[in-house]
């Protein structure tokens, strides 16, 4: 029997140096090549690999041009979607759908089955303008019609799903369990146990970064607060100019596990500031990593953390928390975060539930591709 073949398009590429798809796509690729899938992955042009394989799955390069920004992405999606169109995988796995749908609704063959992770609320963000909204919007519904299989990582995405009509599975993203923290590794970054602030966000309105730092400013706090995210945008330099502090460190990307675990374990309060995602993949990690949360105060974040918290809504709630709060290791909000990892995050169960629904689908393929072989072969008889 052949292989059911994969291709995963919507991320930067693997292994992960930038978010929360591109360590989706790192960790169901490899998990899908061990259930026996033949696996493809879209890198960028410029990607840190430029191999051809990576732990048995399939590399394949395409041209990104990031600087022209939304433009770009356009521009990379065509080329991974036309790729895909000539290399006649069974099933695509769209992560997001933002810039990809418009070319995966017209270019794929119809009887190429589509998976797409619906992402959060995109239209949302605060960085985009009008016309990009509405852009999006009908992006999202472009993608829900031509999508034979929705996925939503947040009951919240799911529940805003329904209004289409059309079946959702519910797979949230996975983290592991952080069990050897080693004190050593802060001394590259000259900071010490328990005596600093975190924050790790990409650099965009939405995830509060200023709200945040602004009440850090105002608590008059002199643990130092480090920042970690890549500053290379418009914004991202704007709020390092703002906050140009001595005691506010901007780190700039970090990308090595062992480093952003340890830094998690070792701060005394870490700040997750987002706001329009689904279950985001740096708060699973965060819970993972037995770090002191303080979230910002929506239903998303709810949704994961319960009321194992602080949670903030101003700057002023910020300055605080700061203020009122220290980490204690053995606190319950530490310890029962680590056991919901344990129990609903874990991502060989995220591997699971995603082979299920493409077992599901390469079964649909069988059964379909059987009956037009005994149509076929009625025809034939009745002919003689």
């Amino acid at each position: 029997m052949n292989k059911t073949v994969i291709g995963i398009v919507g991320t930067r590429g693997i292994p992960n140096r930038y978010g929360g798809f591109e360590e989706l796509a790192e960790v169901l690729s490899r998990g899908l090549v061990e259930k026996g899938f033949e696996v493809h992955v879209y890198n960028s042009h410029d990607h840190i690999n430029q191999n051809t394989t990576w732990h048995g799955v399939n590399i394949i390069h395409k041209y990104n041009p990031e600087h022209l920004f939304g433009l770009g992405a356009l521009i990379y999606d065509f080329n991974t979607i036309w790729n895909c169109r000539k290399n006649k995988f069974d099933i695509i796995i769209q992560l997001g759908y933002a810039t990809s749908s418009i070319w995966v609704s017209t270019i794929l063959p119809k009887k190429t089955k589509v998976v797409t992770n619906m992402d959060g609320l995109e239209w949302k963000r605060a960085k985009y303008g009008f016309f990009t909204r509405n852009f999006i919007k009908v992006a999202e519904r472009i993608a829900v019609k031509r999508s034979n299989y929705l996925i939503a990582d947040s009951p919240i995405i799911k529940k805003y799903l329904t209004r289409y009509q059309k079946e959702v599975e519910t797979i949230a993203y996975g983290a592991k369990i952080f069990e050897k923290p080693d004190a050593a590794e802060l001394e590259q970054f000259e900071l010490e146990p328990y005596n600093y602030h975190l924050l790790i966000a990409r650099m965009v309105p939405e995830n509060n970064i200023e709200m945040i730092l602004e009440g850090y400013l105002a608590s008059e706090s002199k643990t130092p607060f480090v920042v970690i995210g890549n500053q290379q945008n418009r914004y991202g330099r704007y709020v390092a100019r703002r906050f140009n502090n001595k005691n506010i460190c901007f780190l700039g990307p970090l990308f090595n596990k062992t480093s952003l675990n340890n830094l998690r374990f070792y701060s005394n309060l870490y700040f997750h500031g987002h706001t329009v995602g689904g279950t985001n993949p740096s708060l699973l990690e965060a819970m993972a990593s037995s770090a002191f949360i303080c979230a910002h105060n929506n239903t998303f974040n709810k949704a994961v953390l319960g009321e194992n918290a602080v949670f903030f809504k101003t700057s002023q709630d910020i300055s605080k928390i700061l203020i009122k709060y220290s980490k204690d290791i053995e606190h319950p909000f530490i310890l029962r975060n680590r056991n919901e990892i344990k129990k609903n995050y874990v991502w060989s169960n995220v591997v699971d539930r995603y082979t299920k629904v493409l077992l599901r689908i390469s079964d649909q393929r069988t059964k379909t591709h059987d009956k037009k072989k005994v149509g076929l072969s009625l025809v034939l008889n009745k002919s003689d």
